[in-house]
């Protein structure tokens, strides 16, 4: 009997020619113009508008948004390797320049094309930020637990409330408003920084991420035009929730780039440092906790890219998304204890920089929904599977 021939398939696991230009330059870019003043940043908090700028001038910010709308229109793919590189520089910085993907995205999801060319041709326009405006004082992860309120009145909307721990709030031109209506269910808006009634609190002193502009953001009678409400009235909260499908995949990468630097750093240090004769990296012990680090590095890296060549291909990634997130979120947070670890008492120590790092990656598992949060949707979705 004669066997029908089979035709071998291969997956790839190499970047094509123009993913590696996009990586060498978001390289060169965070080890040229970010390292050399992410110490400076870190210490004084001093927004990173100038790396902003330039960023958005090599086209390294806005990376998500449609080309008719101004944007480069890479991939998500194409993101999160940009994403790993600016991160491996100061993920304080890459933050700042991430939360225009996070605040872009429920309007990528749910805007009209008049919408998208207003809102995302500001940030295509000029290097200016938005922020997402869902978290309050008493509604993290429970989002269906927030308390602003939107009451229509003709064809506009009123709403009153507080936001807390908003990225980029105090340096944001628009925001993506998540409230709730009595008679409307969850009401998803973008809304000019400057509307009267919007109070800019004053700056949170972070633990670690310090550039980055956290801080609450009240709403005291504000007056939204009922064009600005985003898809249908009452879809809100889904509008909301599908947002992190596109960005949780880059602040994943996010954690990758940091415990890469932080594995880096660690390994350049323990080829250096002599205890009993020789360096530490000849110590078994040492060299166990590198090769943890770099395993932890390459497979959350694989993570990010399956979920995010889903979002590409136009399937559901949801799950896929908190695995990479919640994965890498964990393991940043031990490479960087580790790479403390290894350095000793210089380690802890802000002349060497695995310390920055170490405070850097802590928010990585609170962020975007905590490491508690994506288990649970991990575990939704395979019981359900």
């Amino acid at each position: 009997m004669m066997r029908r021939a089979v035709q071998r398939r291969f997956m790839s696991f190499s970047l094509n020619e123009e993913q590696q230009m996009i990586q060498d330059m978001a390289r060169k870019f965070a080890k040229e113009v970010m390292i050399p003043v992410a110490a400076h940043h870190d210490k004084t908090g001093e927004y990173p508008q100038d790396v902003f700028a330039k960023a958005w001038e090599n086209g390294l910010a806005n990376t998500h948004v449609p080309e008719q709308y101004g944007g480069p229109g890479l991939s998500n793919l194409d993101s999160v390797i940009i994403t790993e590189e600016l991160a491996y520089g100061c993920t304080g910085m890459g933050t700042a320049l991430e939360a225009n993907g996070l605040a872009s995205a429920p309007v990528l999801v749910a805007g009209s094309e008049e919408q998208k060319t207003e809102y995302l041709g500001r940030l295509t326009a000029e290097p200016i930020q938005a922020a997402y405006c869902v978290t309050e004082p008493g509604a993290g992860s429970d989002v269906q637990g927030i308390k602003t309120k939107a009451v229509k009145k003709g064809d506009e909307y009123v709403v009153n409330g507080s936001k807390m721990w908003i990225t980029n709030g105090g340096v944001a031109n628009w925001y993506f408003l998540l409230a709730k209506s009595e008679e409307e269910g969850f009401l998803g808006f973008v809304v000019d920084a400057d509307t009267p009634g919007i109070t800019k609190l004053p700056k949170e002193i972070n633990m670690g991420q310090r550039c980055s502009d956290t801080r609450g953001i009240t709403f005291e009678d504000v007056v939204i035009p009922a064009k600005n409400l985003l898809g249908k009235p009452g879809d809100g909260f889904k509008i909301a929730m599908k947002a992190f499908d596109k960005t949780r995949p880059p602040v994943a990468m996010g954690a990758v780039g940091l415990a890469r630097r932080a594995y880096e750093e660690a390994v350049a240090y323990a080829k250096e440092r002599q205890t009993f004769g020789k360096a530490i990296a000849e110590h078994q012990a040492i060299q166990f906790m590198l090769a943890d680090m770099l395993m932890g590095i390459e497979a959350g890296r694989l993570l990010v890219y399956q979920a995010a060549i889903a979002a590409d291909e136009g399937k559901r990634n949801t799950h896929l998304a908190s695995m990479a997130k919640c994965f890498c979120a964990d393991h940043a947070n031990k490479v960087a204890t580790d790479a403390v670890q290894i350095f000793g008492g210089n380690g802890f120590n802000s002349g060497y920089p695995v310390e920055k790092l170490m405070r850097d990656a802590k928010i990585y598992q609170i962020y975007e929904g905590t490491s508690q949060v994506q288990r649970m949707i991990i575990s939704r979705w395979l019981l359900s599977n």
